[in-house]
């Protein structure tokens, strides 16, 4: 059994890369469904988001798996199959949880210490379950993947003043305003969360929000849970209000540019909009006044935060290391055969204590030691062979490591570090 991670984010791919390897739900639950009908990958979890594609399988011949997962990705991305090896970092084994343990902590994000991946990886890991496409392998990875980040959240201050890629956009912003958005105005096109968070940081300047959305209701809901001094304005007025205003955010989960040369009219102010959706929002030609930053320009605010952020950064990565080898410690003990085995050990050192104890005080002949030993060796065999059987059907069932922990406590077993070694290498043996 092995962990394979096959990760393309902004740190390999730039931004039209990116836009091609960004699924919805339901492209989502397709790969993850090509990934685990093939016989070598027993189980999936697909993390897409405006930044980073993260593919994470359990599987049985990670080479077999690294190109099944490539192949696929090539086929619902329409990226040639050589630009994705040339572009993905590859993990494996330690690697992958590594690099899983550093993504969930905001380790691996444009803005590092940002919060909103987490959720994005809690989303993904639960939607995979509930296709099926997650069970017990995966499951008590990315279990260890949110208790990692919740320690890195507890131990450092690398979240405390949360710097998301909206706040960067705002901060850039500020800077083409010089230096103060009090009193300025911003529309903001979308309600999902990052134009949530935008709004957040920018009426925390002091800056005059109207948003637009396709669906008012929902835009008015939204606007009431963040601040009453934002204005809803009606999708029909988007045209005029992004030619009427110096600064536009937009952050919309269309799958094509929203923003488009028919909506610009040539103003004599300049304007500054930040398109902080992948896909991006605007497609526009180059129009003198407009100054259009995307997510890729945000990664300079980043580096002025990353020298700030380095000390806290070491720690989290301490953490994650931490993490990763208690993982691999517990893990261990979930192996059924060595708690078969230690069970097994544990009758045949009882039933040698008690028939020394018998020969000793003369209970029985010492002649009969031997013969005495092989009936009771036979007898625990025929006792423990049911609780085997039992132990070994549920190892890949969800419920086993529950049990597991309940027959260690029972019969007192210990273990520091035990080696796990592949019983099979096809999937159809390891779930025998």
């Amino acid at each position: 059994m092995h962990y394979l991670l096959v990760s393309l984010s902004h740190k390999n791919s730039d931004i039209a890369i990116r836009e091609k390897l960004s699924f919805d739900q339901e492209r989502q639950a397709k790969i993850m469904e090509e990934l685990t009908n093939n016989a070598v990958i027993n189980e999936s979890v697909v993390i897409s988001t405006c930044n980073r594609l993260e593919v994470v399988v359990n599987t049985t011949k990670p080479s077999d798996a690294l190109g099944r997962v490539m192949e696929t990705l090539h086929n619902h991305s329409g990226v040639d199959r050589s630009e994705l090896e040339g572009r993905a970092d590859v993990f494996e084994d330690e690697g992958a949880v590594k690099h899983l343990f550093s993504v969930a902590g905001a380790l691996e994000s444009i803005v590092v210490g940002e919060n909103q991946i987490i959720g994005q990886l809690r989303d993904s890991y639960n939607y995979a379950q509930e296709k099926q496409f997650c069970k017990t392998k995966l499951s008590r990875l990315f279990g260890h993947a949110f208790r990692c980040a919740a320690e890195i959240k507890s131990v450092t201050d690398i979240g405390k003043n949360p710097v998301s890629v909206a706040s960067a956009a705002v901060v850039l912003a500020k800077e083409a305003l010089g230096g103060n958005l009090g009193g300025f105005s911003a529309v903001v096109f979308g309600t999902g969360e990052m134009s949530v968070l935008t709004m957040k940081h920018l009426v925390a300047n002091e800056v005059n929000v109207i948003l637009v959305g396709r669906d008012r209701d929902k835009g008015i809901q939204v606007a009431s849970e963040i601040s009453d001094k934002i204005v809803v304005a009606p999708y029909s007025e988007l045209a005029n209000l992004i030619n009427s205003h110096r600064i536009f955010f937009t952050a919309t989960s269309a799958p094509h540019a929203v923003i488009t040369d028919d909506m610009v009219v040539e103003k004599d102010f300049n304007r500054y909009w930040f398109d902080l959706a992948v896909p991006r929002d605007i497609d526009i030609k180059r129009c003198e006044k407009i100054k259009v930053y995307t997510v890729d320009d945000l990664k300079t605010v980043v580096e002025k935060n990353m020298s700030l952020r380095e000390e806290e950064a070491s720690k989290a990565y301490k953490v994650v290391g931490e993490y990763t080898n208690s993982f691999f410690s517990w893990l261990d003990t979930l192996s059924v055969d060595p708690i078969i085995k230690a069970l097994r050990q544990n009758a045949q050192q009882a039933a040698k204590n008690e028939i020394e104890k018998a020969v000793a005080k003369g209970y029985i002949p010492p002649e009969y030691q031997k013969s005495l030993s092989q009936v009771l060796h036979n007898a625990f065999s025929a006792f423990l062979h049911q609780p085997t059987v039992a132990i070994k059907e549920i190892a890949d069932k969800p419920e086993a490591d529950a049990v597991i922990n309940v027959v260690k406590r029972l019969f007192d077993i210990e273990q520091d570090r035990l080696t796990l070694v592949p019983k099979s290498t096809t999937k159809e043996d390891e779930n025998q």
